[in-house]
């Protein structure tokens, strides 16, 4: 099973994963409709990738009325669009807020890790988003963690 990393300090804030993500799975060019989100933080001077972590306990999945998210092959989180009722519980249980609906067809969204091809690493021109094994991968939660605390420990100074 591999995971998505994040590297913040390598990411040039050009949202080609948005764009790229977007297209892939819907055919269309609008960083609304992709399954991940490129947030600005600007007293840091950084952008940040978000993306589903996959979670071991999801609550994403444990929240879902009609049992719509299941787990795949590639231990990634699938939105069964056939089952979903687009209720938004999903989204409101997410902790990263990494769940979006495409308000065209009434249909949540996450990423899927593209059946385990992320689209989303093949385009990105500085590689701040690698798909790795979780053993390269021991210390990225402690990396995100520290930048985000770095950025909102600074604002809650204010």
């Amino acid at each position: 099973m591999k995971v998505l990393q994040v590297k913040p300090d390598k990411c040039i804030g050009c949202r080609t994963c948005e764009i790229v993500c977007a297209f892939s799975h819907n055919g269309k060019s609008n960083p609304r409709f992709a399954n991940l989100k490129v947030l600005p933080f600007e007293k840091a001077g950084i952008q940040v990738p978000v993306v589903c972590q996959q979670c071991e306990n999801a609550s994403c999945m444990n929240v879902c009325p009609v049992h719509a998210i299941f787990r795949d092959e590639n231990s990634a989180y699938i939105i069964n669009q056939d089952k979903c009722i687009g209720c938004k519980l999903c989204m409101n249980a997410c902790p990263l807020g990494n769940i979006g609906i495409n308000h065209e067809k009434f249909q949540m969204h996450k990423c899927d890790l593209c059946k385990g091809d992320p689209m989303c690493v093949k385009f990105c021109p500085s590689g701040a988003l690698t798909f790795v094994d979780p053993d390269e991968d021991q210390d990225r939660r402690r990396v995100v963690a520290r930048a985000f605390k770095e950025v909102f420990g600074e604002e809650e100074d204010k």
